[in-house]
């Protein structure tokens, strides 16, 4: 090898770590160790999967065919699932070629930009953004262009930023609604506008909707290539079971789009990993096809806990967060606290701010360098009630005593 030769391609080597990972796996480490580590790094549900779900999978396990290779794109069974499932909670109609299951949803995010992306294409991403999306459309080849909405917006960019934004090299934008890292959901009339604009210049829209069910207080979350079928041919739907039926560690997604888009993408998927593990494309197949009421109660839940935690966040000095609408996600701003003197530190970013915590009270939380600008916090309240009072409790001592 020459003395000029990395050991580790250049593309590969600029990736950044999962920050949301590294935290829960750092707590995690901590909590194995016996020290008393509240997490709230993890974006996943504390639910088991629902036992319906775990019935399907049992027998599937005893059948020899799904100890087999089966075709790339999913069993024709899920698929067939998966359409009748959007028919069902979309309105949206789409045929089983417009389907390509993937290992996990962020599979499915990586092969749509691939597929769509070309070297020097950017990616309008709307900031604060789920931690993976930079790094996919950086493996891609792409440009991700940051477009920021802070806490007085709710998180929500507008068109305005959007066109500020849009370029001759712009091809696709990144929708997530409700929204990872914030909670936040655009309310109808914002993505009218942002239909709008995306099919007056004729961008590409991945439109992530894996949080689709888990919404609160009224707020609803249309599907954009159903709000606007003009947009049909230019978005690819980005879903899976993981956040609905708690089943993130069965690792099934899936994409829908136009049928050439899919059939790009499953050539790809083709020479990654072929097709997605067969028993949890079993069990996925139980799990759309059943009714939502697992998920209904695991979202009384996440409601308590969500009017709990803001409250309880908002009692922190310094501290500012906004009620989120969807998902499991808390996001509070945290300039008032930057710069001041705790415990003899001065945190000048939410990512010290966020060490600071962990060290000095045992609580993990996401700084929000991993999705976008500092001074923010993620807490993910997809935990016990008791643990959210007793980290949350920690952190407004460390802060209000300083």
């Amino acid at each position: 090898m020459s003395p000029n030769q990395s050991r580790i391609s250049r593309r590969i080597a600029a990736i950044a770590e999962s920050a949301t990972l590294a935290v829960d796996a750092k707590a995690k480490a901590l909590k194995a160790a016996g020290r008393p580590v509240i997490g709230f790094g993890a974006g996943e549900p504390d639910f088991p999967t629902p036992g319906y779900i775990l019935d399907a999978a049992e027998k599937a396990i005893r059948v020899p065919s799904n100890h087999r290779y089966t075709p790339v794109a999913g069993l024709p069974e899920l698929r067939e699932a998966i359409v009748a499932k959007t028919k069902r909670d979309s309105n949206f109609d789409i045929a089983v070629e417009n389907v390509l299951v993937t290992n996990g949803g962020k599979q499915a995010v990586f092969q749509a930009v691939a597929t769509i992306v070309d070297e020097g294409d950017e990616v309008i991403l709307p900031a604060p953004y789920w931690t993976t999306y930079p790094e996919q459309i950086r493996i891609a080849g792409g440009i991700p262009v940051e477009v920021f909405a802070d806490e007085t917006s709710n998180y929500c960019v507008t068109v305005e930023q959007l066109e500020a934004a849009r370029t001759p090299r712009t091809k696709a934008l990144i929708f997530c609604s409700p929204s990872n890292p914030t909670g936040s959901v655009y309310t109808v009339e914002q993505v009218r506008a942002i239909g709008e604009w995306a099919l007056k210049h004729e961008i590409w829209v991945l439109t992530d909707e894996i949080y689709e069910h888990l919404l609160y207080d009224g707020a609803t979350a249309p599907s954009l290539p159903v709000m606007f079928p003009e947009l049909r041919d230019r978005t690819i739907v980005l879903n899976g079971v993981a956040k609905t039926y708690a089943m993130t560690g069965w690792r099934v997604g899936w994409m829908a789009g136009p049928k050439d888009i899919i059939k790009a993408a499953t050539n790809l998927q083709s020479h990654m990993t072929a097709n997605v593990a067969n028993v949890s494309q079993r069990a996925a197949i139980a799990a759309l096809t059943g009714d939502l009421s697992a998920s209904n109660e695991m979202k009384v839940a996440f409601l308590r806990r969500r009017n709990l935690i803001v409250k309880m966040l908002n009692e922190i000095d310094g501290f500012s967060c906004p009620t989120p609408q969807g998902a499991f996600y808390a996001y509070p701003a945290v300039h008032g606290v930057l710069g001041r003197e705790i415990r003899g530190k001065k945190p000048q970013t939410s990512s010290e701010l966020a060490n600071l915590i962990l060290d000095e009270v045992e609580v993990a939380a996401v700084p929000g360098e991993a999705f976008g600008p500092s001074g923010y916090l993620r807490f993910s309240y997809a935990l016990s009630d008791e643990d959210l009072i007793e980290g949350i409790t920690r952190i407004k001592n460390l802060i209000n005593q300083g």
